[in-house]
């Protein structure tokens, strides 16, 4: 069910349907998730269940502000106090101790919780009103299948899981990648997933330098190799790779041009393929090419492609996030 992120009454009917254990999908300025009050591990379940998610994998719970994070931290370290006093409400995400007995099946039962503070108005708007139903935090992964590229309308939403699921329209998200992941609770700071927020932001808040994910890192959403995939394959090539294939498929016979078409589409910054193949350029700006990056994806699998081939991102930092999706996407 479509309601008017908008409405008032739409956004109070929402908040009592969370209460009520039920699910909401929401945009943030990053993408649309797929919430559940977080207090409530039955209601979790369904989570997973509907995103056919394995249920070892640590959700976000998305909180209105840093009382709410309280509830659910065993505490705040002060590394992650002052990354939230920095970029909350905002695009980041903090690993913490967890406080027992709460929300375990968020947190995929691990001793961390993963918790953000969302800046979009339709998500702070439900968590407002979803508090005063007494719901303390919202865990929430991206609203799609396990896997699967993330929803950054209303509509990606619907297309993923039907009309039945409740849907609060706010618009196409601002970002359109997800959150960057810190982890905080180890004496250094730990990137496991990069996003839009700089990472000498980060720094600079932090106060210190960020290290690389590890294998000794704490699970957290969209960190494993393959992740963020169409239905179509990616493979994700230097310019200099996809200018030379291109030039070997030009000299290939093909049967029929418009056949190819429908075979191979090529999402590319700097290299232009011959004009009978499916072709979307890509922003040279790292934030443009980041809020379409999931919608070009999803347009090119309508497009009914079986390939798409991807220019290489700058090797520049404000390109990570970016970098990061595609190359997941290219794993799977």
């Amino acid at each position: 069910m479509l309601l008017d992120g908008a409405d008032p009454e739409a956004l109070a009917r929402a908040a009592r349907h969370l209460a009520a254990g039920e699910l909401v999908a929401f945009p943030t300025e990053t993408v649309y998730g797929l919430g559940a009050r977080a207090d409530d591990d039955r209601a979790v379940a369904k989570i997973y269940a509907a995103k056919g998610r394995p249920a070892a994998h640590p959700l976000i719970v998305h909180v209105l502000a840093v009382e709410q994070a309280q509830h659910f931290a065993d505490a705040l370290p002060g590394l992650a106090d002052r990354l939230i006093r920095a970029h909350w409400p905002g695009p980041l995400s903090v690993i913490v101790p967890r406080a027992q007995g709460r929300a375990a099946a968020a947190a995929g039962h691990q001793h961390t919780i993963g918790l953000r503070s969302p800046s979009h108005p339709v998500a702070r708007a439900l968590l407002e009103r979803a508090l005063g139903e007494g719901v303390p935090g919202v865990a929430a992964p991206s609203a799609n299948r396990f896997g699967k590229v993330s929803p950054t309308t209303a509509a990606h939403v619907v297309d993923e899981f039907g009309a039945e699921l409740w849907v609060l329209d706010g618009g196409a998200t601002e970002i359109g990648i997800e959150s960057s992941i810190v982890d905080c609770s180890r004496a250094e700071p730990v990137l496991l997933r990069p996003g839009q927020l700089a990472r000498e932001r980060i720094e600079a808040a932090a106060g210190a330098r960020l290290r690389d994910a590890d294998g000794a890192a704490p699970r957290a959403p969209g960190t494993l190799p393959a992740h963020y995939a169409p239905r179509a394959r990616v493979r994700l090539m230097s310019t200099k790779m996809l200018r030379t294939a291109l030039e070997v498929l030009g000299e290939t016979p093909l049967p029929s041009r418009s056949a190819s078409r429908l075979k191979l589409a090529v999402y590319s910054r700097s290299v232009v393929p011959p004009a009978h193949l499916l072709h979307r350029p890509m922003p040279a700006d790292a934030g443009a090419a980041a809020h379409e990056l999931y919608a070009t994806l999803r347009e090119l699998d309508k497009a009914g492609v079986d390939l798409i081939w991807v220019e290489e991102p700058p090797a520049a930092p404000q390109w990570d996030g970016v970098h990061d999706r595609l190359l997941r996407a290219a794993t799977a």
